[in-house]
């Protein structure tokens, strides 16, 4: 709940200051225009989804990697749509792989450390006869 509240006066802060900056005729048209813009990339995210198996089949990415590419694609495609100037940044940003990549090697990286916390664990099964 705290995120949430986070994110409300971020996204109010930013969107109050850059909106009287550039006025409410632009501010209107930006809105306009990332949404406009995220969902003509749902519409053609067959195409990223090609590129990066293509990545993927030459040993580039990983199958963790082009998972987390794929879905962080469509997360900014989804900020765009939402009105605000705070989830477009976002939205942006994470149509950039190299981007998109550096959050997925971060994530993965928290769950592999906890993987190897978890290792001390011994599962063993138990048969009676």
């Amino acid at each position: 709940m705290i995120y949430f509240i986070l994110y409300l006066f971020i996204e109010t802060f930013v969107s109050v200051k850059i909106a009287s900056l550039i006025g409410p005729f632009w501010t209107f048209v930006e809105i306009i225009a990332t949404a406009i813009y995220g969902i003509w990339i749902i519409k053609n995210m067959h195409i990223q989804m090609m590129a990066t198996m293509q990545a993927l089949a030459n040993g580039e990415i990983s199958v963790e990697e082009f998972e987390s590419m794929n879905l962080y694609i469509l997360l900014g495609a989804i900020l765009l749509i939402i009105p605000g100037f705070f989830t477009d940044i976002l939205g942006i940003l994470l149509q950039f792989g190299v981007f998109s990549r550096f959050i997925a090697r971060k994530i993965f990286k928290l769950k592999s450390k906890r993987d190897m916390e978890d290792s001390d664990v011994i599962d063993v099964e138990i048969i009676e006869r």
